[in-house]
Formats: structure tokens, C-alpha cells, sequence
């Protein structure tokens, strides 16, 4: 057997609820009628007057009368009969004919109320059954991880609104949540990849190196372009090596205060050439953050160092540093902007992945490292280009942690 729906045994609850009461009182309104009207009747009343009235007649119309007596007492007989007349008539229609009026009265006034009860009730159980289906819906799309639908809300009570914007927005959460859980158990895995590469990378590094310090010593000169090229892929590999080495290590120990205009200067001068022009501005309302100097300076040097090898030569590379807000959180912003041909929008959101790389010999994990610092200090990475324009890299850091963590060090002293 089918089971009746919600918003029909809704319907049918709301339809009761206004149906009863209607057929209580119309069925005790023509009880009412029926038993009280026989006792308004007038008819035993006039037919004592009738007569009592038929007697005195009798009595008197032997007696000798004057002919207007006489016509006095005619009328008088008259209006008696009449009188007894329409009594009888009133009983007739208040026993027999009232209680069928009332009962059609009764029975109109309780489809007139059934009708006004089945439009009430089936506008309450639309608003109150579509808001919960829609919402009952949802829980079963949330369950399986699927997004909700856009659109206007489905007509309803203003809390049924509210309601559907509050599970919204944790279905919104709780699908960021799940991505951020899978991205981090990627993240650890590929981490535990890369520190593995590096170690097998490294152990035979350093007898190579050894056996490659001995072939420049005793081997013969015309073997000395083949010992400079085991020398360079070897350096090579030892930088590929300390490149996975750095993926796979998150910055570990306590923050400290970090002024990323000094770090920014710091950096520029050791990563940027001396011939490549370069534009530093510092905001003089930069607040300090708090991080690992040592990982956000390895970053940073990536970064610059993407930049300098995407603009062609003699081009300017430009680094900003200022306050901001990002996700609705006060940000410090480090933006480093170069002059190369830019980055196609097919291969824009690929560049923070580990292993993605378009550069002859590169491990594709520079930006990775930099992405995966900034998100180790809460914060966040940007990226815009346009093809020929240049890429602008913009880094975030968040400063609300440092004044908790001043605030702290203040109530320990």
C-alpha cells in the first residue's frame, strides 16, 4: 500500500482541524433547532383562546344585542378562527418545514467553511511541505558530497529561508572541508614521496661527487669534458635532490615576528641579478606576521627566481609589499610581478601542482614548496597573467595569529 505523502496527510491534518468543529456546530445548531422550536410554538395557547372565545360567543348570542354588539362580536369570532388559523400554520412550518432550513443552512455554511478550510490548508501545507521536501532533498545531496542547486528560494516561511541559507552554507563548508582533507592526505603522500626521492637521491650523491674529484685529478685531458659534465648533472641532481628535500619538510618549531619588507630586500639582493631591473616598494604601514623567516625566504627566493627567468634580459621585475584582506581576513601582500610572455589561462591553475612543470630540465616543484609554506602559515597564493603582459605571483600572510600570540607572551610575563 502507498504511503500517503507529507504534504497530503498535511493537508488532510489542517483540513480536519477546520472541518470538525464546523460539523459539531452545524450538526448541534440543527439539534437545537429541531428540539427548541416545537417548545416556541403558539398553537396550544391560541386554541385555548379559540375557545374560551367560541364559549363566551355562545353565551351572549342568545342575549339581546344592538346590531353594532352585534358586529362587534362577528369580528370578534372572525379574528379568533384566523388567529387559530395561522397558529396552526407557524407550528406546521416550525415542526416540519424550520429544521429542513436549518439543516440546508447548516449544510451550506459547512461547505462554505470547507472550501475556505481546503484553500487555507492547501496554501499552508504548499509553503510548510516544499521548504522541507526541498530541504529533506538536500540532505541526501549533502550526504553524497553533491553541490546544491542555485536559484531563488522555494516559497515558505521567512525561518524556512533562513534555514535553507544556514545549510548552504554548511553544505559549502563541509565540501571545502572534504577537499581540504583530501587535498592535505595528497599533499602528505606526495610529501612522503618526495623526502623518499630525495634520500635515494642523495645516498649516492656524495661517492659520485668523490669519484668525479678524483677523475679531474688523474684523468687525462681528454677526458676533462666528460668529468665537467658528470660535474654539472650532478650539481643538478643534488639540486633536484634538495628541492624534494624542501617539499617534503614543512616548516617546523615556534613563529617569530618576520618583517617581510626587510625579508623582501634580503632576498631581492641574493636572488635577483645585478643587471635585472628591479623595483622594490614597501608600504610604510606593514605590519610584522609571524612566521619561519628561513621557509618564507626559500619561498620568496623561488618566486623571484621564476621571475627572473620569465623576463626576457634587461627586463624589470617588480615586487610590492602592502597591507591587504583576503577571505575576509587581514592579509599582508607580497606581490612579484615580471615582464615575461605570460601564462596561458588553460595552464594557470596547474602551476601550484607538484610535478607540473614546462621548463627544459625543471622539477615543477618550485611553486609547489610555495604554496605549501604559505598554506603551513594559514595563509593563501595567487596568480594572474595574460599572454604577453607578464604573471603576477601575489603571496599572503595573515597578522591576526601574531597579535594572539603577542597578546599571550604579554599575560605570561
Amino acid at each position: 500500500m502507498k504511503q500517503v505523502g507529507f504534504r497530503a496527510r498535511l493537508f488532510l491534518i489542517l483540513l480536519g482541524f477546520a472541518l470538525i468543529p464546523t460539523v459539531v456546530l452545524a450538526v448541534a445548531w440543527e439539534l437545537t433547532v429541531v428540539a427548541a422550536l416545537p417548545l416556541l410554538g403558539t398553537t396550544p395557547a391560541m386554541e385555548r383562546i379559540a375557545e374560551t372565545g367560541r364559549r363566551a360567543s355562545e353565551s351572549v348570542e342568545g342575549a339581546p344585542l344592538s346590531a353594532a354588539q352585534r358586529a362587534l362580536l362577528i369580528d370578534h369570532q372572525r379574528a379568533l378562527r384566523e388567529g387559530l388559523l395561522h397558529a396552526r400554520q407557524m407550528e406546521f412550518l416550525m415542526t416540519r418545514r424550520a429544521p429542513v432550513v436549518a439543516a440546508i443552512v447548516a449544510l451550506a455554511a459547512a461547505l462554505l467553511m470547507g472550501l475556505v478550510a481546503s484553500r487555507v490548508a492547501g496554501h499552508l501545507s504548499r509553503n510548510l511541505s516544499r521548504p522541507l521536501s526541498e530541504l529533506v532533498g538536500w540532505t541526501a545531496m549533502i550526504s553524497r558530497g553533491d553541490a546544491l542547486p542555485d536559484g531563488p528560494p522555494t516559497k515558505g516561511a521567512p525561518e524556512f529561508v533562513m534555514l535553507r541559507n544556514r545549510m548552504r552554507a554548511m553544505a559549502t563548508e563541509l565540501r571545502q572541508g572534504r577537499v581540504r582533507a583530501l587535498e592535505a592526505e595528497r599533499a602528505t603522500a606526495l610529501r612522503e614521496s618526495a623526502r623518499q626521492v630525495a634520500h635515494e637521491l642523495k645516498n649516492p650523491l656524495t661517492p659520485i661527487r668523490f669519484a668525479i674529484a678524483r677523475l679531474r685529478r688523474e684523468a687525462p685531458h681528454t677526458l676533462a669534458e666528460t668529468v665537467d659534465v658528470l660535474e654539472i648533472e650532478s650539481k643538478r641532481l643534488e639540486e633536484m635532490a634538495r628541492s624534494f628535500a624542501q617539499f617534503g619538510r614543512l616548516p617546523e618549531g615556534p613563529q617569530a615576528p618576520v618583517d617581510l619588507g626587510e625579508l623582501v630586500r634580503a632576498t631581492t639582493r641574493t636572488a635577483v641579478p645585478a643587471e635585472t631591473p628591479l623595483a622594490v616598494l614597501v608600504d610604510s604601514d606593514v605590519p610584522m606576521v609571524p612566521g619561519h623567516v628561513d621557509a618564507l625566504g626559500r619561498a620568496l627566493t623561488n618566486v623571484l627566481l621564476n621571475a627572473v627567468e620569465a623576463s626576457p634580459s634587461n627586463a624589470p621585475v617588480r615586487v610590492t609589499v602592502r597591507r591587504a584582506t583576503h577571505d575576509g581576513r587581514a592579509m599582508v601582500e607580497v606581490a612579484v610581478h615580471d615582464s615575461g610572455s605570460g601564462i596561458p589561462p588553460a595552464r594557470l591553475d596547474s602551476i601550484w601542482e607538484p610535478y607540473v612543470t614546462h621548463k627544459a630540465g625543471g622539477t615543477g616543484l618550485g611553486l609547489a614548496i610555495v604554496r605549501q609554506t604559505l598554506i603551513a602559515h594559514e595563509g593563501a597564493v595567487a596568480a594572474e597573467s595574460a599572454t604577453g603582459n607578464g604573471t603576477t605571483i601575489r603571496l599572503f600572510l595573515p597578522v591576526e595569529t601574531l597579535a594572539i600570540t603577542l597578546e599571550m607572551s604579554a599575560h605570561g610575563d
